[in-house]
């Protein structure tokens, strides 16, 4: 009888989970499943049946996390948490979240096939949010779990005026009671999450995984910049007050101070400009701010000279300015008990280990203040990442995997 583990190389059958899952999708050049819409429902079933499949039992928690949970030997031990998410960007690729869902499966499909249970539980969390397409903010569905998501957050609307709370309730879930995602630091032993690089370093290193060290801390804002829109053609030049011009300044400005911080980036991804007439001076536009820096006090120091220049060019060019920051997390760094566990199964893959930071946010920024926390990064081609060109190769996912088997056969044996 076929089944998913008939094909014997674990690269190849995950790879083709990654473009079955890639397939549950709005129409687009590249993959679309923001959190809580009906791609995010079709995908919560489909991982939900690979997750039985492997032997676990399965909820929708409050935060519409999907958590699969296969037992340990002895009911009543904590659990190892391994995970990522299955929401994704606009015209994402297949792999940056979902990989290291399907992953983690692979490896307790593995375990139940052996009929092995471990001194721990194993629990598989593919979260709903990550990424914050939707909403603005990020790591919904990983803080809902920490306990550190904050009710008011839960007032966030999308674009099109839907509010968080909104959402959950279409999607089927009490928004009162997310808090009932929470989970309780004595349950869990730690969290590992596998994930493309989304960067050029194991490309240049020629190495199919490396270990993270520690995940950058990262705050962002929206900045609104409001004036009296008027005439394109009557206006003097001297005479105007364009919120436009004080954003494209805005976003100069970061650029120039963020580069001149190692280890630091600002971004502005976002830029809304009302009334959009091409015969009409901007009267309100809302840009948005990433900022970046592999420390607490690094970012600090470089959001504290930002925000200075935001006042300045929105009083220099006389236009009302609104700043609401939306993000903030702190620097996650990597347990170096886990790391070394890591090292020993890279090692154990025939491979030097390399350690790296991340410069991207990932759900272990949240989860860890609830456990330990360790990350196993896998090489993308060209480093690209949150685009349709996203590539890994089956070889590279083949090494990783089994890298993640090997840690968590090496914890059970050291329980």
């Amino acid at each position: 009888m076929h089944s998913y583990l008939s094909e014997a190389d674990p690269g190849t059958r995950i790879l083709r989970r990654c473009d079955e899952l890639a397939a549950i999708s709005k129409p687009g050049a590249g993959v679309i499943r923001l959190y809580l819409t009906d791609e995010h429902k079709r995908a919560i079933e489909l991982v939900s049946g690979w997750m039985r499949e492997a032997g676990m039992e399965v909820h929708v928690d409050a935060a519409a996390n999907v958590v699969g949970r296969y037992a340990p030997a002895q009911q009543g031990n904590p659990s190892l948490v391994l995970g990522s998410h299955i929401d994704s960007v606009i015209d994402a690729g297949k792999y940056d979240g979902p990989l290291g869902v399907i992953c983690a499966i692979d490896c307790v499909s593995v375990l139940h096939q052996e009929k092995r249970r471990l001194p721990f539980g194993i629990e598989i969390i593919a979260f709903g949010d990550e990424e914050g397409t939707r909403f603005g903010t990020t790591l919904i569905g990983s803080r809902a779990v920490a306990g550190s998501l904050l009710a008011n957050e839960l007032s966030i609307e999308d674009r099109n005026g839907v509010s968080i709370a909104t959402a959950l309730r279409d999607f089927g879930i009490d928004p009162a009671r997310i808090g009932e995602a929470a989970r309780k630091a004595e349950d869990i032993l730690a969290y590992v999450e596998l994930h493309i690089e989304q960067g050029p370093v194991l490309e240049h290193r020629n190495l199919p995984v490396g270990i993270v060290s520690s995940i950058s801390a990262q705050i962002r804002k929206r900045v609104t910049l409001t004036s009296e829109p008027n005439h394109a053609g009557t206006v003097p030049m001297r005479l105007r007050h364009d919120p436009f011009l004080a954003a494209a300044e805005i976003a100069l400005a970061a650029e120039r101070i963020a580069a001149g911080i190692p280890d630091a980036v600002a971004t502005v991804g976002q830029v809304d400009v009302k009334p959009g007439a091409i015969n009409v001076i901007p009267g309100h536009v809302t840009i948005s701010l990433d900022m970046r820096a592999r420390s607490d006090e690094i970012l600090t120091g470089m959001v504290a000279r930002i925000d200075g220049e935001v006042t300045r060019i929105a009083e220099a060019r006389g236009v009302v300015l609104k700043t609401v920051t939306i993000l903030e997390t702190r620097a996650a760094p990597c347990s170096p008990d886990l790391i070394g566990k890591l090292d020993e199964a890279v090692r154990g893959a025939g491979i030097e280990p390399l350690h790296l930071p991340s410069g991207a946010g990932h759900d272990g920024m949240a989860i860890a203040s609830l456990a330990p926390i360790a990350m196993i990064f896998v090489r993308c081609e060209k480093g690209i990442s949150h685009s349709p060109l996203e590539a890994v190769e089956a070889p590279d996912v083949t090494v990783a995997v089994e890298v993640l088997q090997k840690f968590i056969r090496d914890m059970g044996e050291g329980q």
